[in-house]
């Protein structure tokens, strides 16, 4: 099984959703595109509706359970579900969040510490 598609761990999950998401949003992108610039009015329903749907709501939903689970502070879950407005920016936030060891096992695997420091 491709690595993207395993769905073992919370953190796994985030990072298909976030994905899933952003593919969701470049379709929605080109769709304004021909809405908006060849004048085809009904471009958009579809993939408006897809995005907001199986991408959008489920990309909320995992990141509330991927912030409980992996116990996310209220400023790391608010950045997570902020990232999901701006096109692409749910990637932007996964990158990030490995970067900063608040994906678990993916910032391990990056060479991440995730160990709280110690004072």
């Amino acid at each position: 099984m491709p690595k993207i598609l395993d769905v073992s761990t919370p953190a796994k999950r985030f990072r298909l959703v976030a994905i899933w998401e952003a593919v969701t949003w470049a379709a929605l992108l080109v769709a304004m595109f021909f809405k908006w610039v060849l004048g085809f009015e009904e471009a958009v329903a579809i993939p408006g509706m897809i995005h907001g749907v199986a991408g959008f709501i489920p990309f909320v939903v995992v990141a509330l359970i991927t912030a409980f689970s992996l116990k996310w502070s209220l400023a790391t879950t608010f950045w997570a579900l902020v990232s999901s407005i701006p096109p692409f920016g749910t990637i932007v936030f996964e990158r990030w969040a490995v970067k900063k060891g608040h994906l678990a096992e993916l910032s391990r695997e990056a060479g991440v510490d995730t160990e709280p420091a110690r004072v």
